[in-house]
């Protein structure tokens, strides 16, 4: 009877650590979604607290700061109208999660449209009871690129 409730507990212990990487996992994944919203929507309120006063931002024409990304944001420079989020894959070790998503980039740049194929690397960092920023990194890719998962 020991050895049946021993494994019975084992169980229940394995299928609640799961359970725990799976709600980390749809966090993250719904954390991410909502900053293409909030970046589309120039919301500077919601993204500052996300973003890790020291992250980087990567993009095709450079690499900059938490502050330069988020004038970048707020005055429309870069305007990131809608990102179509084809795939995402993460990975949490420890207290960082790894997102990477395979997205179809729609933006305006210097008033023009431009629509642009990326697999973005976003890097989170557990801070206290929040998820932080800290890094986002462009890779522009071929349209039939995909995500090893």
């Amino acid at each position: 009877m020991k050895k049946y409730l021993f494994v019975f507990t084992l169980i229940i212990l394995s299928a609640s650590f799961s359970f725990g990487q799976s709600t980390q996992e749809q966090e993250i994944k719904k954390l991410s979604m909502d900053k293409w919203q909030w970046m589309a929507d120039k919301d500077i309120a919601k993204l500052t607290p996300l973003f890790h006063p020291q992250a980087k931002f990567v993009h095709m024409s450079g690499t900059w700061t938490t502050a330069r990304e988020l004038e970048i944001i707020e005055t429309g420079s870069i305007w990131y109208k809608k990102a179509d989020v084809k795939d995402t894959a993460i990975e949490i070790v420890g207290n960082t999660a790894i997102v990477w998503n395979r997205i179809t980039l729609t933006a305006e740049v210097r008033g023009s449209d431009v629509v642009t194929e990326f697999t973005v690397t976003e890097v989170y960092q557990k801070d206290g009871a929040a998820w932080k920023m800290l890094a986002l990194t462009f890779s522009s890719v071929r349209d039939t690129h995909q995500l090893e998962k």
